[in-house]
């Protein structure tokens, strides 16, 4: 299945798309919750329910004609992967990891398909990167890697947009501050469940600038895989439903072209992932910015 969540006149409403239209589920069954986060909390068999109510759905949005939300817009935490790529790694200057790099993001730095990534005043040198977002269906620690992925919700685009100045070049370096300026979380446009996803880590990858392809590559690169981090991001904290984990991106970067190549007022930035879709943004400017 496919769902989004929509920008409505009575808020976020979580959507499966059925015969190319969004149907609300909530609108199709008052007792099922309103948001994606909560579709997931309901447990093992949230799939089977919600497709129940849909079948009944009333309420039904044409794509073009709506704002999407990013698919969950109000997760409890935004887990980020650091130089996953054994490629970007090598383009970054560093050594592959022994262990995933951790770091995050605040749901305040989500936006959705087709919103606006907003480059900020304080920031110069703000960069792009593609990646695969996992989203937590079933919660738990201490997960084992065998049975990681009966924890996983499903997948979506993501673009881990990142102020290279600070997480860089600030004392100690500012990794999370880089990483988490208000909308530099793009996600979508839809979540895609794993009976769509084959196998998550056979994937093409691309990110085009205005049209251009900046960074081609395939999740089988990955250095830790959907299992691997499942499992110990469990061993740190409590994963819950709707939790969202960006997995690293590829090499292609601005920060490592030559010269570099950072976002500007006016370009367009497709993330487009095989199966998942194509989440498309705008960039502007925060005002007051050089």
């Amino acid at each position: 299945m496919r769902w989004v969540t929509v920008a409505s006149e009575n808020g976020p409403r979580a959507c499966g798309l059925v015969d190319g239209e969004y149907v609300d589920v909530k609108a199709a069954d008052p007792e099922m919750p309103a948001t994606v986060r909560e579709l997931l909390e309901l447990g093992a068999d949230w799939q089977r329910r919600a497709w129940a109510a849909l079948a009944r759905g009333v309420v039904r949005h044409d794509p073009a004609n709506i704002r999407l939300l990013a698919p969950v817009p109000n997760p409890r935490k935004i887990i980020c992967i650091g130089l996953n790529y054994r490629d970007h790694a090598a383009e970054s200057g560093v050594p592959a990891p022994d262990e995933p790099v951790l770091f995050s993001k605040y749901p305040t730095a989500l936006i959705g398909h087709k919103d606006q990534i907003i480059l900020p005043r304080v920031s110069q040198e703000v960069d792009y990167e593609a990646e695969l977002v996992v989203v937590i269906g079933r919660g738990g620690r201490h997960i084992p890697r065998e049975r990681a992925f009966e924890h996983v919700g499903g997948y979506a685009a993501g673009h881990d947009v990142s102020a290279r100045d600070w997480q860089l070049n600030k004392p100690g370096k500012q990794w999370m501050a880089g990483k988490t300026f208000d909308t530099f979380a793009p996600v979508g446009p839809e979540l895609v469940t794993p009976d769509e996803v084959p196998d998550p880590h056979k994937l093409g990858i691309r990110l085009r600038l205005n049209g251009q392809t900046m960074q081609d590559s395939t999740t089988s690169q990955l250095i830790f895989g959907v299992d691997e981090l499942i499992a110990y991001l469990s061993q740190v904290f409590t994963l819950e439903p709707g939790d969202l984990i960006f997995t690293g991106t590829p090499p292609g970067v601005g920060m490592a072209r030559k010269p570099p190549v950072w976002l500007k007022p006016g370009d367009t930035v497709e993330v487009e992932i095989d199966h998942l879709g194509t989440l498309r943004n705008t960039v502007v400017a925060e005002a007051g910015r050089a």
